[in-house]
């Protein structure tokens, strides 16, 4: 898919420094925002809005989240030096996944919704990346087989934290980014870091997610 000017190098330039202009510091994120083509993560019918900084339907009622929040949570999770591990939460379109893969060595990420697991999966073996493992599950299992993480990134919010979650974090020093609240009511973007049993959490901004879900 393409559209005249919105999938060159000035359109993600563009979109780049609007990213630094609302914050976003970390070059490492800033530069996996300008290499991953979001086009590729959009409806045909929208490429031509891929790289302005604004969520975008997909299918099944879902989103592809603003590039601010990707590159938000991602900057969050960086923080944490050396991580190798992260667990996504709602793999959706497949996008954050794909930012993710950009900087870190194994990405795992889970997604209920069959239609758009089987999409994200084809699609991202498609742009090569070899680095990033899906299953078809329900977020809220997190996934035990390959836990601990040292990063997880929720992307649809529940009423509150699952612990199952919290669990799969890794207690030197594993950080979470991850909306919480109902939909419709007031949602905070929290960060979590555990050390040992101990978790600290952190409010970083109000949002606006999807909930989070149960069962498949």
């Amino acid at each position: 898919m393409s559209a005249p000017g919105m999938t060159s190098v000035k359109a993600r330039d563009r979109l780049v420094k609007q990213l630094k202009q609302q914050g976003i510091i970390d070059e490492n994120v800033l530069g996996a925002i300008n290499r991953v083509p979001r086009h590729e993560f959009v409806s045909e019918a929208l490429v031509s809005r891929a790289y302005e900084n604004t969520a975008l339907p997909i299918d099944a009622g879902q989103t592809i989240s603003q590039p601010y929040m990707v590159a938000k949570m991602t900057e969050i999770i960086c923080q944490k030096k050396d991580i190798s591990r992260v667990l996504e939460v709602g793999t959706g379109s497949g996008y954050q996944a794909a930012i993710l893969a950009e900087l870190v060595p194994r990405v795992y990420s889970v997604e209920r919704i069959e239609a758009l697991f089987k999409k994200a999966h084809k699609l991202l073996w498609k742009l090569g990346y070899r680095n990033i493992r899906l299953r078809r599950s329900d977020g809220n299992w997190g996934w035990e087989e390959a836990a601990p993480f040292d990063a997880i990134i929720v992307t649809a919010a529940p009423d509150e934290i699952p612990q199952v979650l919290l669990q799969q974090l890794s207690a030197d020093g594993g950080v979470m980014a991850i909306p919480v609240g109902k939909q419709g009511g007031a949602q905070q973007l929290q960060t979590i870091i555990r050390t040992g049993e101990d978790f600290e959490t952190g409010f970083v901004e109000n949002v606006s997610f999807v909930p989070m879900l149960r069962n498949l």
